[in-house]
């Protein structure tokens, strides 16, 4: 009688999830879903989880529009506090992570000087995200103003849209970019080196940057995106976040 209880909920569960769910990541957690998703998918195989990568601020302008996703996964706190605010986010949004800035070149440099590194007549391109539309790149204005040197460096910065395409701009376009710490630990960069190709940007030059979740109205009823959603708060979920260089809550 057991086994067939249980043969009975297990179809009941297959059944239920068994359907397309589409997450809207912002860029800096590319590198780390992938990871998500496969662990996801080990407890519920048959949930189709599609991925729409952008800056935060292009996701919630689409969110607004009525782009069909299910939950958000911003940069920041503050997008997803605009969504719940206006009624379009149905949960409270909540941290999942903590990110931070690293400062990052493809050649090997001495970084004794610190962010103050981008004064020098050697750099003649930085790259950084845009701060209008994304995080990261706020927080990278705001470190840039703190260390006094955002006006002097300003003639040779480059934006990228979102945190991953400045990475790309960091690769091909520029001497040294300001990235999200995050992205170090993908397998395609974990060849660059702390101290000798990047250093972490002081914590103590921007506001924490505190990302926050949400399940859009849509979604509201939607067991499965309940399920993931509750996966990214889980113990399982954090440590692979914290293996990609996020401080988890």
């Amino acid at each position: 009688m057991t086994k067939k209880i249980i043969l009975i909920t297990y179809l009941l569960c297959s059944y239920l999830y068994a359907g397309n769910i589409n997450i809207a990541v912002a860029a800096n957690v590319s590198y780390a879903i992938d990871t998500l998703k496969k662990e996801f998918n080990k407890q519920y195989p048959k949930t189709k989880v599609k991925v729409i990568l952008g800056s935060s601020g292009k996701l919630t302008a689409k969110i607004k529009n009525g782009a069909p996703y299910d939950l958000f996964m911003s940069a920041n706190m503050i997008y997803p506090d605009t969504l719940y605010k206006e009624g379009l986010a149905v949960t409270k949004p909540i941290v999942y992570a903590q990110g931070g800035l690293a400062l990052l070149s493809n050649n090997q440099r001495s970084f004794r000087h610190g962010i103050k590194l981008l004064k020098s007549k050697l750099i003649k391109r930085v790259a950084i995200a845009n701060p209008k539309t994304a995080p990261y790149g706020k927080a990278t204005f705001e470190a840039l103003k703190n260390a006094a040197i955002l006006d002097e460096i300003k003639p040779k910065i480059i934006y990228g849209e979102s945190i991953s395409q400045t990475v790309s701009y960091t690769m091909m376009a520029a001497d040294v970019g300001i990235i999200a710490k995050s992205s170090l630990y993908s397998k395609k960069m974990r060849k660059f080196k702390q101290k000798v190709h990047w250093i972490e940007v002081d914590s103590k030059l921007y506001t924490p940057i505190n990302q926050g979740m949400v399940i859009i109205k849509t979604a509201k009823e939607n067991e499965e995106i309940k399920a993931f959603y509750d996966f990214i708060k889980s113990d399982k979920a954090k440590k692979i976040l914290k293996d990609f260089g996020y401080i988890v809550p």
